[in-house]
């Protein structure tokens, strides 16, 4: 069974940062990819990055590219998201999602279906301040 248990949010205030985890089990690390979506009271979900578990390759949402780093310790079977120069936009709850990705789909495709369709687990509220 696919478990994940996201965790770092918190309160900063605008130009500062935040470092998100996302602790996986329940499935072998290297086979999946994992990324996490966000979601704002009253607003759709967002894709924001996505990571593969074979080989690191990731992919970002545009208006997270160049402030956003995903990375992943295999070891330790986390990813972790840094989120640096945040804006209050980017205030919303932050989830990490999972899916078998030893097909190796595209980053835009394994994005859009991890934040709609992916597993998935509690998520982590991340509040920013101007």
């Amino acid at each position: 069974e696919v478990q994940l248990q996201a965790s770092g949010g918190g309160l900063a205030q605008a130009g500062g940062f935040l470092r998100l985890s996302c602790a996986a089990s329940g499935f072998t690390f290297d086979d999946y990819a994992i990324g996490w979506f966000r979601q704002a009271p009253g607003k759709e979900r967002e894709g924001v990055s996505c990571i593969s578990g074979s080989d690191g390759d990731s992919y970002y949402a545009d208006f997270v590219k160049g402030r956003f780093t995903i990375s992943s310790d295999n070891a330790k079977n986390t990813v972790y998201l840094q989120m640096n120069n945040l804006t209050p936009e980017d205030t919303a709850v932050y989830y990490c999602a999972a899916k078998d990705n030893r097909v190796k789909y595209s980053g835009t495709y394994l994005l859009r279906f991890l934040t709609n369709f992916g597993s998935r687990g509690q998520g982590t509220l991340v509040t920013v301040s101007s």
